[in-house]
């Protein structure tokens, strides 16, 4: 361990030493074949499983993609065995290339680099090893756990997303892994960051499982005034589900890598958030002090709450962080950004310290984040199963005076829901920030559901609208909070 402490302790010192200078951005030295290619063509370059690195001699393997197309920045790997760097160098022998791309072995390729790598472990089997991280493009990288699919992303920062100014994407530009050992349960590696704005180091524990887990520590390093900072940044997708308002002309009921934003405050409180694709940018701030965690969350499990048999998006798992470290003030950030369909990335969730982090300063980063099925352990209280709105107009009576209300339902299910009868005294607990609510109702449904019901007035302004469930003042279900836009 002290060997590895050391390691990431040069990183830190090359970040540091890096932000003390101007950026330099990386050199473009990419061979102009693999800057033409396109989307086709780079899908048949393919790693070669048969080299992939320690397949032999770990449970572990390694893994690279190739630079072309969109990937025009390799990194460099480097490997750790026994305490030594040892520089993973390219080499057109780890792949394949098929198709057109065969005509790419026709030019000197040598400077090609790497793209980013992926790691393999049995996961679903003993004698499979299955592809459960991958680290490609920026500094994103994206984790599966058991019988998982590829959904969410994850990001190593996030910084002044959607700004007036722009938004400024760091990457990782190298990296070092050490070598496993023959019955490693987890792999640790470093990275550096580079960007105009900072340099930071980073080291990634990663231990694959049911739920895979990653914890994170970095070192950053600010070379001018950062006006956003987004920490442990989520990056999904949100195109229609079971409450929006207009869909497409499609088979499937719902489209989405995640239906919701949940939050544990560091006042104990659960809010649940279902997201939208909204007409325009959308950023929304859950203010709060020592957050205990969040996450995007993908809900609906089952196959027929979406009937594709290609996407899966029943097996997309959700993504929760848990701060390692006292985060102080600050807030959760959702953007929510219009998107035509289910190929543009349009929600992204991160913590905003409320600090802002100043040219010549430095901040340390400790947290978990890991892949789940369900809700996160500590979250005991009922929880939302279901949210719609329509109109409550009555029908067959089209000038009615509800006809320019707005009807919402919120269904609550499990938790500390499970074992309450109907007799109980459970109370709903209703607030709008704007707008006024009318109706509120609390309906027990069968299986020990609830369904908490109210409708919005005719109104051409925002209503932020939040609801609970309370018995004898307690709350036993989480918060829901919604803001409804009319002309949506």
């Amino acid at each position: 361990m002290a060997k590895q402490l050391n390691h990431y302790h040069a990183v830190v010192e090359q970040a540091q030493d890096l932000a003390n200078q101007p950026y330099d951005p990386p050199a473009d030295n990419l061979p102009t074949v693999l800057h033409e290619i396109d989307y086709d063509t780079y899908r048949q370059i393919r790693f070669d499983p048969a080299h992939a690195y320690w397949r032999d001699e770990s449970p572990f393997n390694l893994q690279l993609f190739h630079s072309g197309f969109l990937f025009q920045s390799p990194v460099r790997l480097n490997i750790i065995e026994e305490g030594k760097v040892v520089p993973l160098p390219f080499s057109t022998d780890d792949y394949r290339y098929d198709g057109e791309a065969s005509a790419l072995l026709e030019h000197d390729l040598s400077g090609s680099g790497h793209a980013g790598f992926r790691l393999h472990y049995p996961l679903n089997s003993d004698d499979y090893a299955d592809e459960f991280i991958v680290f490609l493009g920026a500094s994103y990288f994206r984790l599966v756990g058991q019988d998982q699919v590829y959904g969410l992303s994850t990001r190593g920062l996030a910084i002044d997303t959607a700004s007036t100014q722009g938004e400024e994407f760091p990457a990782f530009r190298e990296f070092w892994l050490y070598k496993p050992d023959a019955d490693a349960k987890q792999i640790e590696l470093l990275a550096l960051m580079d960007s105009p704005s900072l340099s930071g180091a980073y080291r990634f524990v990663i231990t694959p499982g049911n739920d895979t887990q990653v914890e994170v520590e970095a070192e950053l390093f600010a070379r001018d005034d950062i006006d956003k900072l987004g920490v442990a940044p989520l990056t999904s997708m949100f195109t229609f589900g079971e409450s929006s308002r207009e869909r497409p002309d499609d088979f499937r009921p719902q489209v989405h890598d995640s239906d919701g934003l949940l939050i544990h405050t560091g006042a104990d409180e659960w809010i649940w958030r279902p997201l939208s694709n909204p007409d325009e940018v959308r950023t929304s701030a859950f203010m709060d002090d020592t957050p205990q965690g969040f996450g995007l969350m993908q809900r609906e499990r089952n196959f027929d709450r979406y009937l594709d048999m290609e996407a899966q998006y029943h097996r997309r798992p959700s993504q929760w962080v848990t701060p390692l470290e006292n985060w102080g003030k600050g807030h959760v950030e959702l953007v929510e950004i219009p998107a035509p369909d289910e190929t543009h990335d349009n929600i992204v969730a991160y913590w905003v310290a409320e600090k802002p982090l100043g040219a010549g300063e430095s901040r340390r980063l400790h947290y978990q984040t890991h892949t789940l099925n369900t809700q996160p352990e500590s979250h005991t209280l009922g929880h939302v199963v279901r949210t719609r709105h329509g109109s409550a107009g009555v029908p067959g009576q089209a000038d009615a005076s509800s006809s320019a209300q707005r009807q919402f339902i919120v269904d609550f299910q499990g938790g500390a829901l499970a074992d309450l009868t109907a007799d109980q005294p459970i109370e709903l607990d209703i607030s709008a920030q704007q707008g006024e609510v009318l109706l509120p109702q609390l309906t027990a449904l069968p299986d020990n559901a609830w369904r908490a019901s109210f409708r919005l007035p005719a109104n051409d302004q925002p209503s932020d609208v939040r609801l609970r469930l309370t018995l004898n003042g307690k709350p036993v279900s989480e918060t829901w909070n919604y803001v409804w836009y009319p002309h949506d």
